[in-house]
């Protein structure tokens, strides 16, 4: 028997909160990178692809399995995998967001949403694969295309969003809606996980076990989101009325100096 919360309710709802979070922060710097230029932008590029790609996604996925048994049977994931989904979940991220970034019209934002989605069902389906127990799980393949399908359609979306979005209203329902997206990504795919072979209650097998992760994401994308909201009150209009200014001064100028010439 095979239980996806078996926690309760708090698992999803935690899950579906990071996401939401991860989602907002990730966004708004995105839109920060997308008035910014040079080493500006790309900074804004990559702190925008950790919140999405390590929070709204990967920590996401790790809180929900949290809830996740197979009755009889021990689960722990390999350390080693687990960090690597990460880093292709940001890698991945970061170049879905470059590419919209600075590419215009809908050809980019389609490849940058495919990337994107891409980035989600990796780290998923590099998640899964991080899972040690005495059972085989193999995925049944309609839930993963249908999986794979959300996870393209919300990066897709999200990305317009953050190309297109500046007031920090509509921001706040893209995340929503990313939240709603990734989960649904999540629990379609975990709908189709069978596993089967006879349990091993008398091995244990190697690994960290689900909860061992807790600590990791609180203190590393917890800490982040926390220092990345920090960072968005703290500079909220920097990188788009910066330049306008300088225009403005510029033309204001030019005025005064024709006027002393006539």
């Amino acid at each position: 028997m095979i239980e996806h919360a078996a926690l309760g309710w708090w698992t999803p709802a935690l899950a579906y909160g990071v996401s939401v979070l991860g989602s907002f922060i990730g966004l708004m710097f995105a839109t920060r990178a997308r008035s910014a230029e040079g080493a500006s932008r790309w900074g804004w590029l990559a702190l925008g692809a950790v919140s999405l790609g390590g929070a709204a996604v990967w920590s996401m996925h790790f809180i929900a399995m949290m809830g996740f048994r197979v009755s009889g049977m021990l689960i722990r994931y390999d350390a080693w995998l687990t960090v690597a989904s990460a880093a292709v979940s940001v890698a991945i991220m970061a170049a879905a967001l470059a590419i919209v970034t600075v590419w215009r019209g809908v050809p980019a934002l389609l490849v940058g949403g495919a990337t994107a989605g891409a980035g989600v069902v990796a780290m998923h389906y590099m998640g899964m694969a991080s899972m040690r127990m005495d059972g085989r799980m193999h995925h049944v393949p309609g839930f993963t295309v249908a999986a794979c399908v959300i996870a393209v359609a919300a990066a897709t979306v999200a990305l317009w969003f953050a190309r297109n979005l500046t007031k920090s209203g509509s921001i706040v329902a893209a995340a929503f809606l990313m939240g709603v997206a990734v989960s649904a990504m999540h629990y379609t795919g975990m709908m189709g996980v069978r596993v089967s072979g006879g349990p091993g209650m008398s091995s244990t097998p190697e690994g960290m076990t689900a909860l061992d992760f807790l600590t990791p994401m609180i203190l590393g994308p917890g800490l982040f989101l926390a220092l990345s909201a920090l960072l968005l009150l703290a500079l909220p209009e920097e990188e788009r009325t910066g330049p306008e200014p300088r225009v403005r001064s510029s033309a204001a100028f030019a005025g005064r100096d024709t006027g002393v010439r006539s």
